[in-house]
């Protein structure tokens, strides 16, 4: 037996290695029953693989330590046993079969069945199923599907589905990662919910104002180590960065002296059709400039148009694109990718996992996917030119990795993000668009990628930066213009952006304005 009789789960002396690294080095972790405990640190602090441990992913005895749930010692041999113990985990990537309803997702493999013919009760189960929603106050039909759920709507039906199993521990890693400001709200309200029921709930996030909001104590992992716990109340935001990553950031974003030059791209009255609506259109008349040296800002809400302007811009959105481009003064064509590329633009995308990486490729061979051309214009790579294009890039972007050969889906968010990064810069563009450049990526890479931004727009590159986080477009950019429904609704200089006013825009509160030639 070990802990009070509150303490909820206790993990002691935990050390698990991998081959070559030890990722957790006598981590101790401790939850009182009923509270929301964040859990936050840098990519690759530690964090996952605790919860990877703690959720029989990496089951005993692969890891050294011990665990407790209720003050009973706990050796999960994989993961249906820590479920059965009351371990549930809702992972940043859901975990569920889109054709099947929120139902059959709540139960599958528990499924009630009608006896002696053994067939699915599907009205017991669908009654089953609006018990845990009703209790918790999520607004969901059991018998839809959830393809057809938003995925703030998703995450709703994993925490149902947690529950269902009388889980004791709700582990909500990166909850609100791809939620709007409204679900993020109502996955708020469940969590306070869940709260008041006894829920002993560990709440995964680099968005520091969200532990803020939502946690009464925070632990900090640095490097596989314990940093420490604290109350929430002892703690504010240049605190809590500096036990993350071991010193001081004084300014989150740092300075550049803008060098702004000649204009570098045009882009007039351009439309983009929506994908599956005849008639309807995503992006609306939009016109902008930008100019050499410049980071320039979009902002908006989610489903403003944002991410299907910039990759109607790299030929890459699915649907007719109409519009005029310029690229240095010369009419360009958005055609596809390959010819965006030669006109000299790369897009890093917002879901890195899916369109920026081939995860089971290595880093070096992710870094020199998109260049492989300027490599070697003939049929084979020669590999020493190869490897000084890989060297050169893992050390300027400061990419941490055993080696160039490991796979990137090993690498910590944040290095990953890099490795997309120095893919493009590898290819010399002289128009750089970053959607969510820092979407799941902590303060300290944070810091780095901001840094490299700087040196580039300092080099004369052109930045576009996509960004649904207010502070990171007001502290990167040189100019910002907002979306709303498609359309450009305002355009800022650094100097005259406010929160306010760029919300008023965003919302469509202000009125509409056009770019101006800048």
């Amino acid at each position: 037996m070990s802990g009070s009789p509150d303490t909820a789960l206790e993990m002691r002396g935990i050390v698990k290695e991998f081959p070559g690294v030890k990722a957790l080095k006598d981590v101790t972790f401790s939850c009182v029953q009923g509270e929301v405990h964040g859990l936050v640190g840098e990519n690759g602090a530690g964090k996952s693989t605790l919860m990877k441990v703690l959720s029989g992913v990496h089951p005993y005895p692969t890891y050294d330590g011990e665990i407790f749930i209720k003050g009973k010692l706990a050796r999960f041999p994989g993961t249906r046993e820590a479920e059965r113990a009351g371990i549930a985990i809702i992972h940043q990537e859901l975990n569920l079969i889109a054709e099947l309803t929120v139902a059959g997702n709540m139960f599958l493999g528990r499924e009630p069945v009608k006896r002696p013919f053994g067939v699915i009760d599907i009205k017991k189960m669908n009654a089953d199923a609006q018990k845990y929603l009703s209790a918790f106050i999520m607004n969901l039909d059991p018998g839809t599907l959830v393809k057809d759920l938003s995925v703030g709507k998703q995450q709703m039906v994993e925490i149902a589905k947690a529950l269902s199993i009388n889980a004791k521990v709700l582990v909500l890693d990166e909850p609100t990662s791809a939620l709007t400001e409204t679900e993020t709200a109502c996955l708020f309200q469940v969590v306070r919910e869940l709260k008041k029921q006894n829920v002993t709930m560990i709440y995964i996030s680099h968005k520091l104002e969200e532990i803020f909001e939502i946690c009464d104590r925070v632990t900090v992992l640095r490097d596989g180590e314990t940093v420490g716990t604290q109350d929430i109340r002892d703690l504010d935001r240049d605190k809590l960065v500096s036990l993350m990553v071991g010193r001081d950031l004084t300014n989150l974003y740092p300075e550049r002296a803008a060098r702004i030059g000649d204009e570098v791209l045009r882009v007039s009255n351009l439309n983009v059709a929506h994908p599956f609506l005849p008639g309807e259109r995503v992006v609306r008349d939009v016109s902008f400039s930008a100019r050499r040296g410049e980071v320039l800002g979009i902002s908006g809400l989610m489903g403003s148009g944002r991410s299907e302007l910039v990759t109607a811009l790299f030929g890459a959105f699915p649907a007719d694109v109409r519009g005029e481009v310029f690229i240095e003064g010369r009419r360009v064509q958005l055609k596809s990718p390959r010819k965006a590329i030669r006109d000299g633009l790369a897009l890093v995308t917002e879901d890195r996992k899916q369109y920026g990486l081939v995860l089971d490729m290595s880093v070096g061979e992710n870094v020199t996917l998109a260049c492989l051309d300027t490599i070697s214009p003939m049929q084979w790579i020669p590999a020493k030119r190869e490897l000084e294009c890989i060297d050169k890039y893992l050390k300027e972007l400061n990419i941490k990795a055993a080696t160039h050969r490991v796979a990137v889906k090993t690498l910590s968010g944040g290095n990953q993000q890099k490795v997309v990064i120095a893919k493009w810069l590898a290819n010399a563009p002289g128009i750089l668009i970053l959607d969510e450049p820092t979407r799941g990526v902590d303060v300290g890479a944070r810091f780095e990628i901001y840094q490299i931004m700087n040196r580039l727009a300092e080099a004369g590159v052109c930045i576009i930066m996509v960004s649904s986080e207010m502070q990171e477009v007001l502290g990167m950019s040189d100019r910002i213009l907002v979306m709303h429904e498609g359309r450009l609704t305002g355009e800022f200089t650094r100097a005259e952006a406010t929160q306010e006013k760029i919300m008023a825009c965003a919302t469509g509160a202000a009125p509409a304005a056009h770019g101006r030639d800048s």
